[in-house]
């Protein structure tokens, strides 16, 4: 019976053994998956954390690139605006030396109007001056005509 109760023994020794083992096997399976797990979760919230990193740096240069097109609007406007006032100020300048023009034109007519005028009266005044010099010398001779009619007949 002793042998038996050894085999028994060894047996149940055995199969005591082959539990922890399974238990062992088991436990160390779920540590692995329980590990590998842990390395999922890791990965995917270190790509969660990288995508979100990612369209931040996109979002980041996307508004970059609008400030840029909206300085460059702006810049834009600016220049169109300032040629805009430069060609404003530039025909009002126009109008400004066109007008004086006019008024320098209307002068100048005037003057010659003026002139015209002066040197019709002057030439009428001069030959009104010739007609009374013409007719007073015609009475000049007629006088002395008569002078000399009356000194012959004395």
């Amino acid at each position: 019976m002793r042998e038996q109760d050894i085999r028994d023994k060894e047996k149940l020794n055995l199969v005591a053994n082959i539990e922890k083992m399974k238990r062992e096997d088991a436990d160390a399976a779920e540590a692995k998956r329980q590990r590998i797990n842990n390395l999922m979760k890791q990965a995917a919230e270190a790509n969660s954390q990288s995508l979100i990193e990612k369209q931040k740096r996109t979002m980041e240069e996307k508004d970059h690139e609008m400030s840029i097109i909206e300085y460059q609007r702006a810049k834009d406007q600016k220049e169109y605006e300032a040629q805009l006032e430069a060609q404003r100020m530039k025909d009002e300048k126009e109008k400004e030396i066109q007008r004086l023009r006019e008024l320098q034109e209307k002068a100048a007519d005037r003057q010659s109007e003026i002139d015209a005028l002066r040197a019709k009266r002057a030439y009428e005044d001069g030959e009104r001056n010739a007609r009374q010099r013409e007719r007073l010398e015609a009475q000049k001779r007629q006088r002395i005509q008569a002078d000399l009619e009356v000194a012959r007949q004395k």
